[in-house]
């Protein structure tokens, strides 16, 4: 088998590898090998946490309804149940923006359910 001089290819994936590490810490910003670690597990935590976002995401929903209704007298899973048993469908993403930037609507919207 032929001799394979890697030179050039190894400058090219080492400064790739070292760019997309820029701005992390210690050794992981300047050696090849901790680099490649660290965004090995920098993929996976971002694969992974891709999934949990959205989970968040609800939670805060959650809880910006819940904070606008209790003023009104209503706890978040007895409004839930009443929208649910009334058939209505509107989703908690948008109805945390009208608790958050329309309380005037959202109070309208929660009349309707009372």
């Amino acid at each position: 088998m032929t001799r394979v001089k890697k030179a050039v290819n190894a400058l090219k994936n080492r400064r790739r590898v070292l760019k997309a590490a820029k701005g992390y810490r210690f050794a992981r910003s300047r050696k090849e090998a901790a680099a490649n670690d660290a965004l090995a597990h920098a993929g996976a935590y971002a694969f992974a946490h891709r999934r949990d976002k959205k989970g968040d995401h609800r939670r805060l929903w959650n809880v910006k309804i819940n904070a606008a209704l209790r003023p009104l007298g209503f706890s978040y899973s007895k409004f839930i149940g009443a929208t649910k048993a009334k058939g209505i469908l509107v989703d908690r993403k948008i109805m945390a923006h009208l608790a958050e930037f329309k309380p005037e609507a959202f109070q309208r919207f929660v009349a309707k359910i009372k």
